[in-house]
């Protein structure tokens, strides 16, 4: 950014912010996905009026098997009865690997078929490409569906995230079919960014922050897809309604849940899924905090911490 860029200048109050959240795939004691609690979560943050996004991270995407995603899909349908939701759309693939747009034009196709809009998750194939090839390859998916959204995500989530350049960036604004973005860097000045571009280029695009470490980004302009509201899709909408009304309430508990935000996603951040499971058995939601096997877990020491948190979160919403 240029020396004297100001973001307070960006600031937007009072705006309706459209929330997506990544719902956690919850697990039982045996290790198996605890289908009851998943259909409770989902249609519990559809009522709040976040939009469910699953398989996605949060959803272990790049862990799960295909019979368990098609699953997933289909009691996302079931569960929202034509409300909207998204999926993501993911090859899985190794490094190195070639882009296969043929598994993602698939993978879209199913999601649209249980009424959801794709998320483009990355992989390998994808991101190992030219910036030129990048644009092509969305370019390629534009054509297989009315509407879908972009995902540009951290290495400190999966190896194969990337985060575009802005020129990169820039093309995909001018994809009819990518609607918005996910913007998951952890890093302000990129969003800033992006913000800015989208506002010169294209202002209908939605930035969707994905930055847990800094969710008053939607102070500046952008909605959010996060893996945070899955603790608290409630906490999010009535944040969310203070910013929206112009209540100094927002600021109280949008600080609480950064701080719910920072502890959650601290080194190794992909083990903020585990968090979520430890807080989501300590308010009741699921009876077991097991996660995906093989995702790295949080210490049990953390579930105290987390509890002082709920509590605070609690009395600020009551």
């Amino acid at each position: 950014m240029s020396p004297d860029f100001r973001p307070s200048e960006m600031i937007r109050p009072q705006r309706k912010l459209t929330g997506i959240s990544a719902i956690l795939l919850p697990f039982t004691e045996a290790g198996d996905v605890d289908w009851t609690a998943l259909q409770a979560h989902i249609l519990r943050t559809a009522e709040t009026g976040l939009m469910p996004a699953v398989n996605m991270d949060t959803g272990f995407l790049n862990l799960i098997d295909e019979p368990t995603k098609l699953r997933v899909l289909e009691m996302t349908r079931e569960v929202l009865h034509g409300a909207p939701f998204c999926a993501g759309a993911y090859s899985a693939d190794e490094p190195g690997a070639a882009w296969c747009a043929d598994e993602y034009l698939r993978q879209m196709e199913l999601i649209q078929q249980h009424g959801g809009m794709p998320v483009i998750f990355q992989s390998y194939g994808l991101t190992g490409q030219s910036s030129a090839e990048i644009v092509t390859a969305y370019e390629q998916l534009a054509a297989g569906c009315d509407r879908f959204l972009a995902f540009e995500l951290t290495e400190d989530l999966l190896p194969f995230g990337k985060t575009y350049d802005l020129e990169t960036y820039a093309a995909l604004l001018k994809i009819p079919q990518c609607v918005g973005a996910k913007h998951s860097s952890f890093r302000r000045e990129p969003e800033w960014q992006r913000l800015k571009l989208r506002d010169e280029l294209r202002p209908d695009f939605k930035v969707y922050t994905g930055n847990d470490l800094a969710i008053d980004m939607v102070m500046y302009g952008s909605d959010y897809l996060l893996g945070l509201s899955t603790f608290g899709p409630d906490y999010f909408a009535r944040r969310d309604a203070y910013w929206l009304a112009g209540d100094a309430r927002f600021y109280e508990l949008n600080d609480w849940l950064q701080y719910l935000g920072m502890f959650a996603f601290r080194d190794p951040s992909p083990a903020y899924k585990h968090s979520a499971a430890q807080f989501l058995k300590l308010r009741g939601w699921i009876p077991c905090d097991n996660t995906c096997p093989g995702s790295p877990t949080r210490p049990d020491s953390d579930v105290p911490i987390l509890a002082e948190i709920m509590r605070k979160l609690d009395a600020l919403i009551a």
